[in-house]
């Protein structure tokens, strides 16, 4: 039987994970692993300053106390998975959109990145939001998610060593339509903002920042915005290797 381990960055209660587990029932054996709490924005940080407890929650089901998405699968490859590793984790479904330079902060993605560092495949799916609705329909986001898991565990995963699968869903749509896609460019402003509590202590709230991006000049394909716009799942192979290549003659020019 298939292992599939699962993550998020949203807390073991996020409805996102509720439905992503539902969406791969009968696929095989499924573990689940999420923080106590919710987790948004901590990059692919681990922790080292204190120590970290499994709490069963329920059959293969565990939130671990006060602990990352990158935590989650760290540990659990290392204590649940000792004669074989999980044949799929998938990290999601995160409420909220992982497109352009978001994957950097997102802890949905880096459930993927640390999974690929184990030779184990590895997709991160986020749902897009209008945050007017809070809890959002997941509906398409499950019925994507099954596709790909299923193409996965019947045949070969594919893409290459330590690259990961970022998939992203559109919303109020219900027409699967994939497409493959490159990370865009997301335009980035200060969205902090400045209160004082009832003791008149200043203290910063950070907002959201609109989906705003700036598409590529030459490019033969969507980037991940472009096809959320056109109602189309976008998914975009990722790679770890964050080696600037083209600039490397450049830094032997400059030295």
């Amino acid at each position: 039987m298939k292992k599939i381990l699962i993550t998020n960055d949203d807390g073991y209660e996020s409805e996102g994970l509720l439905a992503l587990i539902e969406a791969l029932d009968g696929l095989g054996q499924i573990t689940v692993v999420a923080p106590s709490t919710e987790k948004s924005a901590c990059g692919h940080s681990l922790t080292l300053t204190r120590p970290l407890s499994f709490i069963c929650v329920g059959d293969d089901f565990y939130k671990l106390d006060d602990g990352t998405p990158s935590d989650c699968v760290y540990l659990a490859l290392h204590s649940m998975f000792d004669d074989q590793k999980p044949d799929l984790l998938i990290s999601g479904i995160n409420k909220g959109s992982n497109m352009g330079e978001d994957i950097t902060y997102s802890g949905t993605a880096a459930a993927a990145m640390e999974a690929v560092l184990h030779s184990v495949p590895a997709i991160a799916v986020s749902q897009v939001m209008d945050f007017t609705q809070p809890i959002g329909d997941f509906a398409l986001a499950k019925k994507a998610i099954r596709h790909l898991a299923e193409k996965i565990l019947t045949g070969d995963f594919p893409l290459n060593e330590r690259e990961f699968l970022n998939v992203n869903i559109p919303y109020d749509v219900d027409e699967l339509e994939f497409a493959v896609t490159y990370a865009g460019y997301r335009y980035y402003a200060n969205d902090a903002h400045l209160h004082r509590n009832p003791r008149g202590l200043e203290y910063y709230w950070l907002g959201l920042h609109p989906l705003e991006f700036k598409p590529r000049e030459k490019r033969s394909a969507l980037c991940d915005f472009e096809a959320i716009e056109a109602g189309k799942v976008s998914l975009t192979p990722i790679k770890l290797d964050m080696s600037a290549y083209k600039s490397m003659q450049q830094l032997r020019e400059w030295l």
